[in-house]
């Protein structure tokens, strides 16, 4: 269920008139977009700073009830002061039926006690936290899962092991990009180096003991 967030219209705009309203809790902010006129509005300082802090702020969809009529937005940007960390503006894009956009989705990792390497004492080594995907506003994931079942250590967890949603993208379309890595563990490499220096040894020590022609 997408959040919702309540709102007034603004019929002041300007540095002086978003004063006045951050001394009365709220902040300013703009619905914009769907070939529809930018409407200004003013929502609760309190609920936006929660919101925003409760994560994925940017890539989830939420309903703005202005004086009764419900938006459906994807918030797109909000600024902070730079010395008080208070939020002073937020841009929420309005969503249409054909609405689309760029977004990044974060990335999960489930059944890491079914990987073979990770058992072993290989680490996850995650290269992206998240994946820009380019997709409708109407069908944003909550987020990808990549499963580990079976994975070992040296294994490569690429973009191809994602199921997007229908008609989207990644934004990265010219290689299948890694996520994360099973790398090995320190003991293991270590065991691993030792083996090949014995290896190269073995066969330096074989050289030399053959006779020359």
């Amino acid at each position: 269920m997408s959040a919702e967030l309540k709102a007034s219209v603004r019929d002041r705009v300007g540095k002086g008139a978003a004063r006045e309203l951050r001394r009365k809790g709220l902040i300013p902010a703009v619905i914009y977009g769907d070939k529809k006129t930018p409407l200004s509005i003013a929502i609760s300082t309190k609920d936006t700073t929660n919101a925003i802090h409760s994560g994925g702020f940017l890539s989830s969809t939420m309903v703005v009830d202005v004086g009764g009529t419900k938006h459906k937005v994807i918030p797109r940007d909000y600024q902070l002061d730079p010395v008080r960390d208070f939020v002073l503006h937020v841009d929420f894009l309005r969503i249409g039926a054909n609405t689309s956009l760029t977004i990044e989705v974060p990335v999960h990792f489930i059944n890491e006690e079914e990987s073979p390497g990770l058992k072993r004492g290989a680490v996850l080594n995650i290269v992206r936290h998240t994946v820009e995907i380019n997709c409708l506003a109407s069908a944003i994931p909550e987020r990808f899962e990549i499963d580990l079942t079976d994975t070992e250590v040296g294994d490569s967890l690429n973009i191809s092991m994602v199921k997007l949603p229908e008609g989207a993208t990644p934004t990265i379309t010219d290689r299948d990009f890694t996520i994360a890595t099973i790398a090995a563990p320190s003991a293991l490499r270590s065991e691993k180096s030792d083996s090949e220096e014995e290896e190269v040894e073995g066969a330096e020590e074989s050289s030399e003991e053959t006779p020359s022609d």
